[in-house]
């Protein structure tokens, strides 16, 4: 015969029982009384679960209760309550960040030609450069020097692939052009670092939307708890707008004077190339990566 709780609290106060045999009884208690604790529109895997989360806060609920009023069994099931609410909000953010990642990455898993917008022309930019300078390979190939400081200069967007069919035409080893390529990161490794912390700090900003997008829907609307998160939602946006905007007006290729340093000639003569190649070829759309 399962006893009630207050009879179990009585059994501890008077010694009949231990101190952790009252946790596990109590504990008990709650498993297998689902129906009677007014949680049955829980499935039975969520609610043991969630029994089985609460039962490390039963010896802190134990420790403060006190003999005034309420009963120790009413005031067990006020802690029940109570908690089932914060294990609710909880599991409800463990699924909305989870819907937030899989709606973001879930194309990903499929074969398609454009990459997820999280810094909206990033792509877009790095595949411009890249055929552009195919372009010009393909077209002027009497002039490698020019070509080896275009390469150097969007050092950014070269892939080792790319870097494999493009030395052949610039009439350098594949693995000199490469040693060339990795001195100028080195050189720019600080900055580079910094655009990829700032690219970091978008992307978490891009989820953060989707977060709130996502609890918004959950709430009633034009209820306290909505309006406020509709507000985090807009300032939210507005800060990943500045963010994008900001990272737009970064730079990523390398100065004039690195790609001189590389080469080892002097920094006029990187000056003049690329003037030439912006003047006659134009190259780039974004012209200013030849300034």
């Amino acid at each position: 015969m399962q006893h009630s709780l207050n009879e179990l609290y009585s059994q501890y106060l008077t010694g009949i029982i231990e101190r952790s045999d009252l946790e596990g009884l109590i504990y008990q208690y709650f498993a297998n009384n689902q129906e009677n604790l007014n949680f049955k529109h829980w499935s039975q895997d969520e609610y043991d679960d969630y029994v089985s989360w609460l039962y490390p806060r039963i010896k802190g609920a134990v420790d403060s209760y006190r003999e005034a009023g309420a009963s120790f069994e009413v005031y067990m099931m006020t802690v029940m309550r109570l908690a089932s609410k914060e294990y609710r909000m909880r599991i409800t953010t463990k699924s909305i960040t989870e819907y937030a990642a899989w709606s973001v990455n879930v194309r990903d898993l499929y074969a398609h030609e454009e990459a997820p917008a999280y810094l909206q022309d990033t792509s877009d930019k790095t595949q411009t450069v890249i055929s552009r300078i195919e372009s010009f390979s393909g077209r002027r190939r009497n002039n490698p020097r020019q070509l080896l400081i275009l390469i150097l200069k969007c050092y950014y967007y070269v892939s080792d692939d790319f870097l494999d069919r493009i030395a052949p035409i610039v009439g350098i080893d594949k693995e000199k052009l490469r040693e060339m390529l990795d001195r100028i990161r080195t050189i720019r490794t600080q900055r580079d670092n910094e655009i990829y912390l700032m690219r970091e700090r978008i992307y978490s900003q891009f989820y953060r939307c989707i977060v709130y997008e996502k609890k918004l829907s959950y709430y009633q609307q034009n209820s306290t708890a909505a309006v406020k998160m509709k507000n985090r939602l807009e300032k939210a946006r507005q800060r990943l707008e500045k963010m994008r905007k900001r990272m737009a007006g970064i730079r990523t290729d390398a100065t004039n004077r690195q790609v001189a340093e590389v080469i080892g000639i002097s920094k006029g003569a990187v000056d003049s190339s690329l003037y030439t190649l912006k003047t006659k070829w134009n190259i780039l759309a974004d012209k200013s990566l030849l300034n």
